[in-house]
């Protein structure tokens, strides 16, 4: 039967991943051979702390850099002290000084910069060879690619490697949505969506949509839609696949199952019962068609009743009634 409709429900495929906002992926910053793991899979960290250590002869290098700039900065900073006294006492000109100066300028720049790179990656100081992969967000180790004993490399990180360490926070989730275009003014931030999973059969989780995408994906067609939902019971984990259920605001019109409805050529027909046992075919214009459900705007009216299934049969009856009727009398 077809009812009048208010709204729909659409329904699109949903996967969930790490939310990225509070995700870490960890690669090696210099080569080395991993001496100590601190951290395991499910354990939880701290912004900080340290996940496993590297024995790395590059960061050493680093490391000694950093000491040798600052050696040189103390020589210069000694230099330039003696040279103001020198001055002062007109024993050099006011361009050595100048020079001096300049000296003792730069070496603080080199310094700066050797301890700023040794300071992001562990020791600004002290040349121990050892590298520490740290945490740089609160969270739980959801991943671990590396083992005592493993070499590392820095070209190891990117596209198609995966990190050494994934650090994320599990209680809040991002839902990734493909979304059709005729659907993505449904779709806009804030907007509230139901989430099925088959593992969960009889509940339903509630997203929130955070961002769209500007594009259409030239392989699947689809606009990205990003969601975020609620993981505080960790009932969820990520790559769960799922059904995302918006409901439309829909205009005038009735809805009828989408398998009443065949398309040939360009053009919409359904088939409605006029009486027992008597069918009507009817061109109809749909203003939207989803998986289940379409939308009938012009062709029937609600409370009639269309044929849901074996419809392709009946527009088979009556193709070859047709025929019959227009099928030349046999000469006698």
């Amino acid at each position: 039967e077809a009812k009048t409709a208010e709204s729909i429900t659409i329904e699109l495929p949903a996967r969930l991943v790490w939310n990225e906002e509070r995700t870490q992926r960890i690669y090696p910053a210099f080569a080395g051979r991993v001496l100590t793991l601190h951290a395991d899979i499910g354990q939880s960290v701290n912004a900080g702390q340290v996940l496993a250590t590297l024995a790395s002869p590059e960061f050493g290098a680093a490391q000694a850099d950093t000491a040798k700039a600052m050696a040189d900065a103390q020589v210069a900073e000694r230099a330039l002290a003696r040279h103001q006294t020198l001055f002062e006492a007109d024993v050099i000109s006011r361009k050595e000084l100048d020079s001096t100066e300049a000296e003792a300028l730069r070496a603080r720049a080199e310094l700066a910069r050797a301890q700023a790179r040794t300071r992001l990656y562990g020791s600004a100081q002290n040349v121990n060879q050892q590298l520490g992969l740290a945490a740089t967000v609160k969270g739980v180790v959801v991943e671990r690619n590396l083992s005592a004993g493993q070499e590392v490399r820095p070209d190891q990180g990117g596209p198609g490697n995966p990190a050494l360490f994934v650090v994320s926070d599990p209680s809040v989730l991002w839902v990734q949505i493909d979304a059709r275009e005729a659907d993505i003014a449904s779709l806009q931030p804030g907007t509230k969506i139901s989430l099925a999973l088959p593992n969960y059969p009889d509940q339903s989780f509630e997203a929130k949509i955070a961002a769209t995408g500007d594009f259409i994906d030239s392989n699947t067609r689809a606009i990205k839609v990003r969601a975020v939902v609620d993981n505080a019971k960790r009932m969820l984990k990520a790559e769960m696949l799922g059904t995302a259920r918006i409901q439309r605001k829909l205009g005038a019109g009735v809805l009828v199952p989408a398998s009443a409805v065949q398309l040939r050529g360009t053009e919409h027909w359904t088939y409605v019962q006029t009486e027992a046992g008597v069918y009507e075919p009817r061109r109809v214009k749909l203003g939207y068609e989803g998986i289940r459900e379409v939308l009938i705007v012009e062709g029937v009216q609600a409370g009639e009743l269309v044929v849901k299934d074996n419809g392709l049969l009946l527009a088979r009856e009556f193709r070859i009634a047709q025929e019959n009727t227009h099928k030349p009398a046999e000469p006698k």
